[in-house]
């Protein structure tokens, strides 16, 4: 037997069962787990005559990574049925553990997802160490793929269908309370070793080595048979996750068929059931695009090769954010979420105060949300600093300008900063659109100058666009990427442009939505498609969050800016639309409480704007429904092949993490350069844009496609 599941028995006939693979951080679901785990089944029913109890534990710091995604990658239809052999024996030893005749309790000392949670709930009792770091859940959905270890099929029957579902087809993850309190384990244990000796109290108790749904009679919790009263929610569930998925993410739907199929047979058809969806989903584009972008590509960006090499890692110690507004508010938050001195500045005590009020509001949720706790509230808070007060800015090694996209104003709060700050702080702006390297002529020492742009809302959005200047140092840039991976966010590194990477292809994105409002195409037509193909929001709907007037304003800046270069603006039907929009009719957005839709004062239901075709529309919005949808994507593809034959986004990787993280393009794409792929190759999307500029535009001729 290897040593990825070594094997001891006590004096007692207690056998441990340690998942520990040799050479690797995490233990994982690949074939040496399953041989080393089938030589350890093998063992237990030879000696079962012999043996008291099973404690499964791990030696790792978490209990069990889940797949093995390297693996899963290499599966296609050519060698499918090797790999469906490979699966049917892990999930057989899963289940030989569970009849093994004798209690089989799982010991589990940290995060325990996918394939980790499955092994566990084959156990008969799960103790988890009550740490805040540890997950358990099952994140299958988020890479395309469904849990396909047993997971959808012991979680209905343990839970029950409408408390599994959410767990299995959003992909959450839960603390441990939050866990027991659902019913995915059934104690908590205060540290390592009372994980494991909470196991053996429960070996020593006598407890039934037999599942719930092995024994007569058995019935899931929730789904009675024959009771019609049980039966809504499961009829109602297609019609609610299609609202969600609209056809184009197939795992949640394979996920509520197997959920729903598996529930109506016993509980070994269910397991086949479930394997056919898996193995239908593991060949599929879709899953690989995602592994692809959000597990290999995320991971590289976060390993950080755009990290300047021969660097130390320096964390920062003490952080001021200048605007205490909600992008402000958001940065200070997460900065100390992650042990960060805050100064948060604004120009007075009250509005800087009013920030750190947002931030105990937050917190506030999140301990009703079961995501924290009240003594981890007043730790963040008593690490936030209010004030008005220029020089309490002394000490800080780090300030983020978090001021309106105003460049006099970002220029004047950004010397005062520099002045006031450590002799050696980086200074940084959170500059969505401005270039750098013209903000950096407001400070003495251009080369410890750097964007950041975060993304709202910040607690939420995972990626930082850092921006290098023409003057950013080496060491300026190692220390910004430093701090981007302290406070637990991706950070992909670009170059200095205007709008840089993710706000250029943004706003086209948003402008194009817009354009098809004036070409007549039925503004709920836009937003729907928008949805249909995998966009969070449609355009429209952003374009109200953002704030037209904030747009306007955008805009007006980057015309005095090429005028005082000498060069012409280009021109686009959006942009009237918006000026109007945000001054002539009053309606600059959402948060005005009018902007492309109405938005009711009592907190209703917002609504498109009955006017807007009779204001703006002057084609015949003679526009098919694949054109739309190909608009929305094509535009967004197209800006970010610029920005990399540009050189402003610096490879592929970055291009499709950021594009994914930061603007929420649509994840089964794999991303915006990944998309060219997605739709049958560089030579299929090159013929596609051209029909699109031919139609609707220049601006649709596709850029030179490297490979």
């Amino acid at each position: 037997m290897t040593e990825a599941v070594r094997y001891d028995r006590d004096a007692d006939g207690v056998v441990t069962l340690t998942l520990d693979q040799p050479g690797q951080a995490a233990n994982v679901m690949n074939a040496e787990y399953v041989s080393a785990m089938g030589a350890a089944v093998d063992r237990l029913e030879r000696e079962r005559d012999e043996i008291r109890g099973v404690v499964l534990t791990s030696a790792k710091s978490t209990f069990f990574a889940g797949g093995d995604l390297e693996l899963l990658s290499r599966v296609t239809a050519d060698n499918l049925e090797e790999f469906a052999g490979f699966l049917t024996q892990a999930k057989g030893q899963l289940r030989r553990l569970e009849r093994l005749g004798r209690p089989v309790v799982a010991a589990i000392n940290g995060s325990a997802l996918g394939g980790g949670l499955e092994i566990a709930l084959a156990c008969h009792h799960r103790v988890v160490l009550d740490d805040p770091n540890v997950n358990l859940g099952f994140p299958e959905v988020t890479l395309g793929l469904l849990p396909g270890g047993g997971g959808i099929v012991r979680t209905v029957r343990l839970l029950g269908p409408q408390a599994a579902l959410p767990l299995l087809v959003e992909g959450t993850q839960l603390r441990p309370a939050a866990a027991q309190k659902l019913g995915l384990v059934d104690e908590l244990a205060g540290g390592p070793d009372e994980v494991v000796a909470k196991a053996r109290e429960w070996l020593d108790s006598g407890a039934e080595p037999v599942q719930p749904w092995d024994r007569p009679g058995f019935m899931i919790p929730g789904l009675p048979p024959g009771d019609p009263r049980a039966y809504p929610l499961l009829s109602a569930a297609p019609a609610m996750l299609a609202k969600r998925t609209h056809g184009v993410y197939p795992a949640p739907e394979r996920i509520l068929a197997a959920a729903v199929e598996g529930a109506f047979v016993d509980v070994d058809t269910a397991f086949e059931i479930e394997s056919r969806y898996f193995l239908e989903l593991v060949i599929s584009p879709i899953a690989k695009n995602m592994i692809g972008t959000l597990w290999f590509g995320r991971n590289e960006v976060r390993r950080g090769p755009s990290k300047p090499a021969g660097y130390e890692r320096r964390p920062v110690e003490r952080l001021a954010v200048l605007g205490a507004g909600m992008m402000g508010s958001g940065i200070a938050y997460t900065s100390a979420n992650a042990g960060i001195d805050v100064v948060l500045k604004d120009v007075s005590l009250a509005a800087a105060e009013a920030g750190r009020d947002r931030i105990g509001a937050l917190l506030d949720e999140r301990i009703a949300g079961g995501k924290s706790t009240p003594e981890r509230r007043t730790e963040v808070l008593r690490r936030i600093s209010p004030t008005d007060t220029d020089a309490n800015l002394a000490g800080c090694d780090l300030v983020i300008e978090a001021v309106f996209e105003d460049r006099e104003l970002k220029s004047a709060v950004l010397a005062m900063a520099e002045r006031m700050a450590r002799p050696d702080a980086l200074i940084a702006s959170n500059t969505s659109t401005l270039p750098i390297t013209g903000l950096a002529e407001s400070v003495r020492a251009p080369e410890r100058f750097v964007g950041l742009h975060f993304f709202s809302p910040v607690h939420k959005m995972p990626l930082v666009e850092i921006i290098r200047g023409r003057l950013t140092s080496d060491v300026t840039l190692a220390r910004a990427f430093d701090y981007v991976r302290q406070i637990g966010k991706v950070p992909i590194v670009v170059n200095d442009s205007r709008g840089f990477f993710t706000s250029r292809v943004f706003g086209t994105y948003l402008t194009e939505g817009i354009a098809m409002v004036v070409e007549g195409v039925p503004p709920a037509l836009v937003e729907n498609v928008a949805r249909k193909a995998g966009l969070p929001v449609g355009p429209l709907a952003v374009a109200d969050e953002v704030s037209l007037t904030l747009v306007a304003r955008i805009r007006a800046q980057e015309v005095a800016d090429l005028a005082a270069e000498g060069r012409a603006p280009l021109d686009h039907p959006a942009y009237a639309v918006i000026d109007r929009m945000a001054t002539e009719l009053g309606r600059p957005g959402r948060s005005a409480g009018a902007g492309f839709y109405d938005y009711p004062p009592g907190g209703g239901a917002k609504r498109l704007w009955p006017e807007l075709a009779e204001h703006f529309a002057v084609g015949s919005g003679d526009v098919p429904e694949e054109d739309v949808r190909d608009r929305l994507l094509f535009i967004q593809s197209i800006e970010t092949l610029r920005c990399l034959n540009e050189g402003v986004v610096r490879s592929a990787r970055d291009a499709n993490v950021g594009s994914i993280l930061g603007i929420g393009f649509p994840a089964w794409t794999g991303g915006a350069v990944q998309f060219v792929e997605a739709y049958g190759g560089p030579a299929a999307f090159a013929a596609r844009a051209k029909e699109l500029a031919a139609r609707y535009g220049e601006r649709f001729q596709p850029p030179p496609i490297k490979s």
